[in-house]
């Protein structure tokens, strides 16, 4: 008996002491504008795309949607500016292919797209999910796939009565009344972390520095009254549950 109590109360002290330390590095981490915009290097801080503590509540999560036959995946988690910039330059390019220009090969792109700097995947808070089981015809990140006849229906369903559970919480959900970015099913954050960080960027006037990066496409377009809008509309209409 003494011997069982001494055993777990080492396990216990040992996980005390990982979860300290990790904890401790995340925050060191997150500290100053660079993470806030995606700048940091976090290779050494990250799992599967999310900070150590999100990721914990993450694979609980994960852990026990698999009990109810549900394999949560996650398909996008943390990316750094450089990544969104790129994607941001992708579309940017596609668009003028296709005849879109000026501000409303803008307004196309920010339909389901951040402007890079401004992501909340920035923050290694927010996931995009599937459900491992399935693999549909074409794109994993459409409406359909998650709708009640869609082959994601089940992990909606699953996430929509259980994540919040976890810490983890719709970011644009469907409500008639919100603007910005496109309703997102597949879209999740980590709310514990993710309201602090969001707070700190506003407070920051971090969106303005946008476009100090001479490389952006479509940088000329975008001045300070559609930076304005874009935050008001885009960054901060989002689920009430993480205001």
């Amino acid at each position: 008996m003494i011997k069982n109590h001494l055993k777990n109360y080492i396990i216990n002290l040992i996980l005390f002491f990982f979860i300290t330390s990790i904890i401790f590095s995340q925050n060191n981490d997150t500290k100053g504008d660079l993470f806030l915009l995606g700048k940091n290097d976090l290779k050494e801080t990250l799992r599967s795309g999310l900070l150590p503590e999100a990721y914990l509540k993450f694979k609980q999560m994960q852990n026990d949607a698999k009990k109810e036959g549900v394999e949560i995946e996650i398909v996008s988690g943390y990316r750094s500016y450089e990544k969104q910039k790129k994607i941001w330059n992708n579309k940017y390019n596609k668009n003028l292919k296709k005849g879109i220009f000026g501000i409303k090969n803008i307004n196309k792109i920010i339909q389901y797209s951040t402007l890079p700097g401004t992501s909340r995947h920035h923050w290694g808070t927010d996931i995009d999910v599937t459900d491992k089981r399935f693999t549909p015809k074409g794109d994993l990140l459409i409406e359909k796939n998650y709708s009640e006849n869609g082959i994601y229906s089940q992990l909606y369903s699953w996430m929509k009565n259980n994540s919040k559970k976890y810490g983890f919480y719709l970011v644009y959900d469907d409500s008639p009344k919100r603007k910005g970015f496109k309703f997102e099913p597949w879209h999740y954050s980590y709310k514990p972390l993710s309201v602090t960080f969001l707070k700190r960027y506003i407070e920051g006037n971090l969106i303005f520095k946008i476009t100090q990066d001479s490389s952006l496409l479509g940088r000329k377009f975008i001045n300070n009254s559609f930076l304005e809008s874009y935050l008001k509309e885009n960054l901060l209409d989002i689920s009430k549950d993480l205001k």
